[in-house]
């Protein structure tokens, strides 16, 4: 009896030590596996991370490439016609230039390239356009700023201001220093459309500070307010809109007038409340109206 209580007893220790080796077999497997499952969601995660960066360098190298394609035909467009312009001046003296080997396929994409950079962004007619007929009222206008250094000179004493006048701003030739500038940060001017309109928006265009020769945008117009006139003399001012041109934004910025207006109008009234932190004076670069035009006129 005691032997088959010793063998009990020795075959119970050998089936426990060998569960106990399994479990630590695999117990050691098991861990290994979740090791493993957790170092690939790590390296997934890697991966993902690894594959939007690289996305993300994509975009900006192709931005970048046809950036480079656009500039290098805009520079095969400009010796195109530097070359022309020699060989109609000076072929008689330097003989014919050498013409660059630009094929007819490159010249189509340097022209629809042109074409598209050319093309007006807002695709709106501006009836504040001076060479459609627009004009500015000088008696209801702001009076322009008078800057002591632009002045023309004779022997070094200077007897006559000059500065850019308000049509300025119905004008499409944008370009640093070719604004109208009123003193302080508030004024208003008065513009006869072209035609008589029901106005739907408005665009104020002002320069960047990437251009800016002073490397600022401080005079460029923050809030304004727009009215609508029956009449350049009397009549109430029909409101329109109060806006904020963002100087951080795009350089050509479109508002859509918050009160519509069923009835045509002739004149619109441009009042500029506040500009971006210039305390001498406010510059405007360019400012058109859009609407519907009256039928018949």
């Amino acid at each position: 009896m005691e032997d088959y209580a010793k063998y009990d007893v020795l075959s119970g220790f050998c089936l426990y030590r060998h569960l106990y080796e399994l479990s630590v077999k695999y117990g050691t497997q098991l861990y290994n596996y979740q090791a493993r499952i957790r170092m690939g969601k790590g390296k997934i995660e890697l991966l993902k991370k690894g594959s939007r960066d690289l996305e993300n360098n994509s975009k900006q190298i192709l931005s970048l490439t046809k950036r480079i394609d656009i500039l290098k035909a805009l520079l095969k467009d400009l010796k195109e016609k530097l070359e022309n312009d020699i060989l109609k001046a000076d072929a008689d003296v330097f003989g014919k230039p050498e013409i660059s080997d630009i094929t007819d396929e490159e010249m189509s994409l340097v022209n629809y390239i042109l074409k598209k950079l050319r093309e007006d962004q807002v695709q709106m007619a501006d009836y504040a356009l001076k060479s459609a007929g627009a004009s500015i009222v000088e008696a209801w206008t702001s009076e322009s700023y008078k800057n002591d250094k632009a002045k023309l000179h004779w022997h070094e004493i200077g007897f006559l201001h000059y500065e850019m006048p308000p049509d300025i701003i119905l004008q499409p030739d944008v370009h640093p220093g070719k604004c109208w500038a009123f003193p302080g940060s508030t004024g208003h001017t008065v513009i006869k459309l072209a035609r008589k309109i029901i106005p739907r928006a408005v665009t104020m265009e002002h320069i960047s500070e990437k251009i800016s020769p002073s490397g600022s945008t401080a005079s460029a117009p923050k809030d304004f307010s727009v009215y609508g006139l029956k009449d350049e003399r009397e009549g109430e001012e029909i409101f329109l809109g109060q806006f904020v041109y963002e100087k951080k934004g795009i350089t050509v910025q479109t508002f859509q007038l918050q009160n519509a207006v069923s009835e045509y109008i002739l004149y619109i009234k441009l009042k500029i409340l506040t500009n971006w932190g210039h305390s001498k004076y406010t510059c405007l670069y360019r400012f058109r109206v859009h609407g519907k035009p009256e039928q018949g006129t």
